[in-house]
């Protein structure tokens, strides 16, 4: 058994090449091998989202708090709220984040595939975020 304190992480800031606005990133867990998950908190200010990215095993958000969106390639962006759960299939391409006038926080669990747990891609544009295109 191993109990990881809660503040025994330091936060971090969301780094720009994945994300657009302000991000604070919370890790909770990375399990040791053989196992090949980890989570996080992902913190959303206004507007804030992450670049298009994708999962080799797919990727599960639990929404905490506010409001949020989240599209996969080709569908519609689709609003979030405290208590949804995502499932994002193995490499599919997608992005989330808050909705422009409220923040958003969700766990964001995921598996490592040969070490790799997800590629991110190109920034989300204002009209993808704001379903104008």
């Amino acid at each position: 058994m191993d109990i990881t304190r809660a503040g025994s992480k330091p936060s971090g800031k969301g780094p720009s090449d994945w994300f657009t606005g302000t991000v604070r990133l919370d890790p909770l867990f990375s399990a040791p091998a053989p196992a090949r998950a980890a989570g996080a908190a992902v913190t959303f200010e206004p507007g804030a989202r992450t670049a298009w990215h994708t999962h080799p095993l797919g990727q599960t958000l639990i929404v905490l708090f506010g409001r949020g969106l989240v599209q996969r390639e080709g569908g519609p962006v689709e609003e979030i709220r405290p208590g949804d759960v995502v499932w994002f299939a193995p490499n599919e391409k997608h992005w989330h984040g808050a909705a422009p006038d409220t923040a958003m926080q969700h766990l964001a669990i995921q598996e490592a595939l040969d070490g790799k747990a997800v590629e991110w891609l190109e920034h989300v544009t204002d009209a993808q975020y704001h379903d104008e295109e």
